[in-house]
């Protein structure tokens, strides 16, 4: 079935087929992902798109958990992962616009925990920090944050780490770094970091589903087992243990409104001036994603818990994210306020390329090649198609 929220005829998009030329086609995507969805890669899969700034279209496809075939419902529950990122710099922005935090000031100004080396931390600004320039190698120590250590005692270690350039000099990404931000957002805010983005954030734009921490996923009614094709992986916290980097959870629309409110969509609660802020470009990075994903996109930067590059001759932004059993982006295009969120519960790299292929339905792009399967091993035939 069509999982549109509205269809065209039920909407005030354009009725004719000239008209309608170029906008997205929603019948057309929801046939493509229901595939996706099927291929043995994937468990189960939740999809938001915003067009011109209003919600059109969820679909929910496969499973919860493999195991029991309960199905995704657009209640379901996934994880964020680094996606959260973007909440940590919205806060921070929101909290600067009210002078409660100077982004421009050192992060040793903050009783916080990070130590980087040659005392770099009395050098380095918050904005640094959150536009990850810390200058360490790439994810310092997460496998030491994966082995069960305290991220706290990890930051006050990373004075040791290596170096891939001199802190505020490059784009490298982090996570127990990035987190630090947990720490000087709960004093600035003066309430736990949770609580602040939950009070500031999630509840004023009406995203009753979004959480921070295990017990926010596994208390959920319905909450999207980790997988690994067919096999459901062990849920471990590694991650939600470090809040601001990846410890967002909640269902497909909460995570569509955040979208929009990123959008500008919600100027009560994050203004343009905020959202300025965030979103500014701050450091050049290497192009997103890989394979023929890196090769379509260029002039990447990153902002606050933020991502900007060009598609197409179409700038974009957002984030992305993924941890072990799960995935998760938002990329959208601010020009036309048009774009997807997209959650699922699998290691698989492939729906990474729905939002692409959205803006391409978008734009009337006829070519289009991100969701096609063709090079991907044929899937078995069911005995029903045998007969």
């Amino acid at each position: 079935m069509i999982r549109a929220i509205t269809s065209k005829k039920a909407s005030n998009l354009p009725d004719t087929p000239e008209e309608w030329k170029g906008r997205i086609d929603y019948v057309d995507l929801d046939g493509r992902l229901a595939a996706m969805a099927s291929r043995p890669e994937m468990a189960g899969l939740a999809v938001a798109i915003v067009e011109n700034g209003e919600l059109r279209f969820v679909g929910t496809y496969g499973v919860l958990d493999r195991t029991d075939g309960s199905p995704v419902t657009p209640a379901s529950i996934f994880r964020w992962a680094s996606v959260s990122k973007t909440v940590t710099g919205a806060l921070a922005a929101n909290l600067a616009s009210e002078a409660a935090i100077d982004l421009e000031q050192p992060v040793s100004s903050w009783k916080s925990s990070l130590r980087l080396p040659g005392g770099a931390e009395t050098r380095l600004t918050f904005a640094q920090l959150l536009a990850q320039q810390t200058g360490l190698t790439k994810n310092a120590y997460d496998e030491k944050l994966e082995e069960g250590e305290n991220p706290a005692d990890l930051r006050a270690r990373l004075f040791a780490a290596p170096l891939q350039c001199l802190p505020g000099t490059c784009h490298t990404y982090q996570n127990i770094a990035f987190d630090d931000a947990s720490e000087i957002l709960a004093q600035a805010a003066k309430r736990p970091f949770a609580d602040a983005v939950s009070e500031r954030l999630f509840l004023p734009l009406g995203m009753t589903s979004a959480t921070y921490g295990m017990a926010g996923l596994t208390g959920a009614k319905q909450w999207a087992r980790p997988h690994n094709g067919a096999q459901v992986r062990t849920l471990r916290d590694a991650y939600w243990r470090v809040p601001a980097a990846a410890g967002v959870n909640s269902n497909i629309v909460d995570f569509a409104r955040w979208m929009q409110a990123m959008m500008g969509q919600q100027a009560k609660v994050l203004p343009e001036s905020t959202l300025r802020i965030t979103h500014m470009p701050r450091v050049a990075t290497q192009n997103l994603y890989g394979g023929a994903l890196r090769q379509a996109n260029s002039d990447a930067s990153y902002g606050l818990g933020w991502r900007n590059f060009t598609y197409d001759g179409h700038r974009l932004a957002g984030h992305s994210g993924a941890v072990d059993g799960y995935r998760a982006t938002m990329i959208f295009e601010p020009a036309t306020r048009t774009g997807a969120v997209v959650m699922w519960n699998s290691n698989w790299g492939r729906p990474f390329r729905i939002p692409f292929a959205v803006m391409d339905s978008y734009y009337g792009k006829a070519d289009s090649q991100w969701l096609d399967f063709s090079d991907l091993p044929p899937l078995a035939s069911t005995p029903d198609a045998e007969q």
